[in-house]
């Protein structure tokens, strides 16, 4: 087994007023090591993407973390200064967020989307970046990537989009993925697509990996470690009071 990337403790997240507060994560803790998989199981609602909300500091405005730490690679990430926040993010841990429609810009092209995220981390010229988003579009396997480059998120299917924005999120090698319900909306097909190919970039990359989900099937084909209720172990925490 690797070592620990990921170490959360007790991790409390509250949204609302503070006098009357929603108790979206109350008491989580666990750990993922490096090249595993952590399933979070939960029903839609329970607090599982507030969760990886939580683990990138990107709350929203109504949502605090009051308690707890989170440490990635040894480095307490909540004490951080907002600008050392924004270097761990997409290098260190990234994210595939739900409902790919919903995360593209539609009136951007989806070449440039990526080549957005990989300008953050590395220089190079336009025709440089171009060729490491075509690259990045083939190992993620969309075919004839030199032409999709230049589509529209509208002009590609679901299971399209999801890999770009599967991308995104792997376009500066980050060393946890954070996949929140990453087949949602996809049918049975295209979702067993995906999830191969989540598996195989994991094993290629050596990644970490916290699946949220509250299927079953998906769990049973990619996890290394699960929950769907409190437990104690040494690689799974989650704490009793996590609702």
């Amino acid at each position: 087994m690797g070592e620990t990337i990921l170490h959360v403790e007790q991790l409390k997240t509250y949204l609302g007023v503070a006098e009357n507060p929603v108790r979206a994560v109350d008491g989580l803790s666990f750990d993922i090591s490096e090249g595993k998989t952590l399933a979070l199981l939960g029903e839609s609602g329970c607090g599982k993407s507030i969760t990886a909300l939580s683990l990138m500091r990107l709350l929203p405005a109504a949502g605090r973390i009051i308690g707890g730490s989170v440490r990635f690679a040894g480095v307490n990430i909540l004490a951080l200064p907002e600008a050392r926040m924004r270097a761990i993010r997409g290098a260190g841990m990234s994210m595939i967020f739900q409902e790919p429609m919903t995360s593209l810009n539609p009136v951007v092209k989806v070449g440039l989307q990526i080549a957005e995220a990989m300008r953050t981390r590395r220089a190079g010229s336009a025709r440089r970046i171009r060729d490491d988003v075509v690259e990045l579009l083939d190992s993620v396997g969309i075919p004839d990537p030199a032409k999709v480059v230049d589509a529209y998120p509208h002009q590609l299917s679901g299971g399209m989009n999801q890999r770009v924005v599967i991308a995104i999120a792997l376009a500066n090698e980050p060393g946890l993925l954070i996949a929140d319900e990453p087949t949602t909306a996809l049918d049975v097909t295209i979702q067993a697509q995906v999830l191969d190919l989540i598996r195989g970039l994991q094993k290629s990359r050596g990644m970490a990996v916290l699946l949220i989900t509250h299927d079953l099937g998906v769990v049973n084909q990619l996890a290394d470690y699960q929950s769907a209720a409190p437990v104690q172990s040494e690689t799974v925490r989650l704490a009793a009071g996590y609702r």
